[in-house]
């Protein structure tokens, strides 16, 4: 069994990455549904929460049914971390979570994410703020390091162990590749080999099926995966890793009714927790990623996009079953 704190998860889990504009309430539900055993907020702006910015505001939701749940936050400055951790701790997340790894240049440029991995101080400085602003478990998602010649995950490892974090998720890239190039997991197992490390370390980059999930885990013997991109419009990627791993085979994949109940599901969560007709709009990306790879779904991806009710979703939903059905009678 893995802790964090006094969080208890299997012994082998799988986390659902925080990614920006697709890790909401609605889509972290759905991950649930389907074997995540850890999920993150969206990353916030702890300059955003001081400065009561809605949309950072709105981000701190968070519900029971996703428990445990960790809320992400970023920033360059030390103060600031501070108090938006004490902002966080009053929604009553499980963790709090720092973002040291975001290559985007607009948060880079502020000096945060991925920004800090240039300042191994001043990333000590900054945790060990959060850290004594808070009584939940804090833990850190970061990167291998700036670039290739000057990759410091292991000094960073150790320096935030010290001060007090409770595990550690390394994305295997640096802040140059962005989402490039392979992520070279061989870090991870080093750290993972250093007798000094204690806590949990979570590796993150290139997961993408359930085969390479168990290659991972026995060749790098990190505690857990943390899996971003693939999950988007797939979630079932949570439970056939599990299943993989308990029975070396494959659950079948889902079918075009497993799909559109997902995005039914996912539909109606976003229009509850955003409002109908933006909720149904913010659907509009992940649409393409629900039907990658089906035949003839071009003819109704244009269909998906111009609803902005529930009742012409469902409407949709059962025209699209209906086409399906009678294509797979004729083949």
């Amino acid at each position: 069994m893995i802790k964090i704190g006094n969080i208890e998860l299997p012994e082998f889990p799988l986390l659902l990455a925080p990614m920006e504009d697709v890790s909401d309430p609605p889509f972290r539900r759905l991950c649930k549904m389907h074997g995540a055993d850890l999920m993150y907020s969206e990353f916030i702006s702890s300059e955003g929460l001081i400065r009561d910015a809605i949309k950072s505001r709105k981000k701190l939701d968070i519900f029971d049914y996703e428990r445990p749940v960790g809320i992400q936050i970023f920033g360059g400055d030390e103060e600031a971390m501070a108090m938006s951790a004490r902002i966080v701790e009053t929604v009553n997340p499980d963790l709090v979570d720092i973002n040291f790894g975001c290559p985007v240049k607009k948060v880079v440029c502020k000096g945060a994410g991925a920004g800090v991995l240039k300042d191994i101080d001043l990333m000590v400085r900054l945790t060990k703020a959060v850290v004594s602003s808070t009584h939940l478990p804090v833990t850190v998602k970061t990167r291998l390091g700036w670039d290739s010649t000057s990759i410091n995950i292991d000094e960073v490892a150790e320096r935030l162990q010290e001060t007090g974090i409770k595990a550690l998720t390394i994305h295997a890239r640096t802040r140059a590749q962005m989402y490039k190039g392979e992520a070279d997991w061989e870090h991870i197992s080093r750290i993972k080999q250093n007798p000094n490390i204690e806590i949990p370390i979570f590796g993150n980059g290139d997961i993408d099926s359930a085969e390479k999930a168990l290659e991972y885990k026995q060749k790098y013997a990190c505690d857990g995966i943390m899996i971003g991109r693939a999950a988007i419009g797939y979630p079932w990627i949570f439970n056939e890793i599990k299943h993989f791993f308990k029975t070396g085979e494959h659950l079948p994949e889902p079918t075009i009714s497993d799909r559109l109940l997902a995005v039914r599901q996912h539909a109606e969560w976003s229009a509850e927790w955003k409002g109908e007709r933006l909720g149904l709009v913010e659907m509009r990306q992940h649409y393409s990623n629900y039907f990658r790879g089906i035949p003839h779904f071009k003819e109704f991806r244009k269909k998906f996009l111009e609803v902005f009710t529930l009742e012409e979703m469902n409407s949709l939903i059962k025209e699209t079953q209906q086409f399906y059905e009678e294509y797979q009678a004729q083949l």
